[in-house]
């Protein structure tokens, strides 16, 4: 596991982009994992940047993102579907036909999760995954449980969880209590991972992340075992490694 300390969140957003963007030269036609929430805005803003600048070519990339709300359409201004669209879809040239995010509208979980995981595999796998980490240590939306699951799945979310997204939304009440997700065996693999962490309240999850014992509670710290992972986080989450 590779840690790259950098000095804020900007800085964090930026080196994350520089790899991304050399995934993208070295392979144009590669599968990206891609992950929502506040984390990685700052690099899909980057990602952005280098495109107009003309340095970055979306148009043979294809995407997969790992989780979105169930009961949420595509219209939905809070679903992962419109998030892609906001932050980096709509802004580079990758084709619509290229993209693959969870169907929230789909109601049969079975049925969704084995057709997305199918999705996965004709992809050929990812070549690159982001992840963010949750403040109980999920990645995706793969809960803390007893054991880590393989593929993706039907999550019921836990009450930190819905906590932590009630910003989003206008009450409590509106945050879905479920998502589709990637699950733990699907994500790792993946060729290469980047987990990207930011601010003083991840400090304590990361370091059990990373030096505590492989646990289905802290479903981040599976990472340990995978054998091409790249932390990039800044100074404030990574003070408790210092400790």
């Amino acid at each position: 596991m590779k840690i790259y300390r950098t000095s804020n969140y900007l800085e964090m957003s930026r080196t994350a982009a520089m790899i991304l963007a050399a995934q993208i030269q070295l392979k144009p036609d590669c599968v990206l994992g891609l992950a929502t929430g506040s984390t990685p805005i700052g690099t899909y803003e980057e990602l952005v940047r280098l495109h107009r600048l003309g340095y970055l070519d979306f148009s043979g990339v294809r995407s997969a993102n790992l989780d979105e709300y169930r009961g949420l359409d595509r219209e939905n201004e809070q679903s992962y579907y419109y998030f892609m669209q906001h932050h980096l879809f709509r802004h580079i040239n990758i084709s619509p036909e290229n993209t693959f995010i969870p169907d929230g509208s789909q109601q049969d979980p079975d049925k969704e999760c084995a057709r997305y995981e199918q999705t996965l595999k004709q992809l050929g796998g990812v070549d690159l995954q982001i992840l963010g980490l949750g403040h109980n240590g999920h990645i995706g939306f793969n809960e803390p449980a007893d054991t880590f699951p393989k593929a993706t799945h039907c999550v019921s979310l836990t009450r930190s969880t819905i906590e932590a997204n009630r910003r989003f939304f206008e009450k409590e009440e509106d945050v879905p209590r479920q998502a589709y997700t990637m699950g733990i065996g699907t994500i790792l693999q993946a060729k290469k991972i980047l987990l990207l962490v930011s601010g003083s309240d991840k400090a304590d999850i990361l370091k059990e992340v990373i030096t505590g014992p492989v646990t289905p509670q802290v479903p981040a710290s599976i990472l340990q075992f995978h054998p091409d992972v790249t932390v990039i986080a800044d100074e404030a989450a990574l003070a408790r490694l210092d400790a």
